[in-house]
């Protein structure tokens, strides 16, 4: 099989000749369709995860069809559609995977980064990685599902907002653009935040009520004047924007932080404890929670926006990805469609 390989840090991936992965116990080994490039493909490329062992095949949003199984593997068949995420299965064995923390758990083995992953023609992964696709979804409008599609989705549906509540989704690019889609298919008044007033008419055509551009207005305070928000949605990686938002949210209001950025937020204590305010991340979910957000996005017209670039063209797509020029999800189609 073909892959594109990462063998030093912060060099362009390598094209290789590989043999056909065999599943171990409780394994899958799928055919890659589609794999989608996602930001945190940077922990790799860049050798930024502790302990990575390089060469490795990076990739997480993976969508494909089972090609072989392993001993002891029982919900899966040979010809069926799955996908795998960010969550690259678990062992069992720790007090996180006991208690259902799996994407907590410190043996994870995640895609990409401690397995390798969909930048080639071939992988494996634990059998309770693997969510089915829906038939009538296509491989490459899968694969971002798998990570940004199920990040947001599963946010949503755990912040406690309920049908009519106000909820503002901060950014509109490859996280963001899904996360106003989904904001509003769970019925939420939905407002899009985003820098400049050109992006305004894309906010309404994915589903939002309201749009605030945040360099002619100050968005917690408009936020404010719109009944203030029961959760906001933080999709862009800016710690100073984020925490600028706190003031926007309502009584019990969440600031939901899904895009995580490197420098420090500074939060004032009183701006939380004057309305019982809090601040959360969330990161990605379970293959269950895949299946989940990939079921909904097919029923309620949910879409990723993607470019595709071929198999031998990875590199391309990760610098596409990586410069915020992707509009808005690459995605590596290794098998074409149709």
């Amino acid at each position: 099989m073909k892959a594109m390989v990462v063998r030093t840090a912060r060099q362009p991936l390598v094209a290789e000749e590989r043999e056909i992965p065999r599943p171990g116990r409780a394994e899958v080994c799928i055919r890659v369709h589609a794999c989608g490039v996602c930001h945190s493909d940077q922990f790799v490329t860049d050798g930024l995860w502790p302990g990575l062992q390089l060469p490795r095949v990076p990739g997480h949003e993976v969508a494909g069809v089972i090609h072989a199984v392993g001993d002891g593997v029982s919900t899966l068949r040979i010809g069926d559609r799955v996908g795998v995420g960010w969550h690259g299965g678990h062992d069992g064995t720790c007090s996180a995977c006991l208690n259902g923390k799996f994407i907590h758990c410190e043996n994870a083995r995640v895609t990409g980064i401690m397995t390798d992953g969909g930048y080639a023609e071939f992988m494996t992964a634990p059998e309770v990685a693997v969510a089915h696709l829906p038939d009538a979804l296509p491989f490459a409008e899968a694969a971002p599902l798998l990570c940004a599609g199920v990040t947001t989705f599963n946010a949503l549906r755990n912040s406690g907002a309920r049908p009519g509540d106000l909820v503002a989704v901060h950014g509109l690019g490859g996280l963001g653009h899904l996360g106003v889609q989904y904001a509003k298919a769970m019925g939420f008044e939905t407002v899009a935040i985003a820098r400049g007033g050109d992006k305004e008419g894309f906010a309404h055509k994915l589903g939002a009520q309201h749009y605030i551009d945040s360099e002619r207005t100050d968005a917690g305070q408009k936020l404010t004047q719109l009944g203030g928000a029961r959760v906001i949605l933080a999709t862009a990686p800016a710690a100073d924007a984020i925490a600028a938002l706190v003031g926007g949210l309502g009584i019990e209001g969440c600031l939901l932080i899904v895009a995580a950025p490197f420098e420090p937020m500074r939060v004032g204590a009183l701006d939380l404890i004057s309305r019982n305010r809090r601040v959360q991340g969330w990161s990605s979910g379970t293959a269950a929670d895949s299946r989940d957000a990939m079921v909904f996005a097919e029923r309620a017209g949910v879409r990723p926006m993607i470019e595709t670039f071929p198999l031998t063209q990875a590199q391309a797509a990760v610098e596409r990805m990586m410069s915020g020029r992707a509009r808005f999800r690459a995605v590596i189609q290794v098998v074409p469609e149709g």
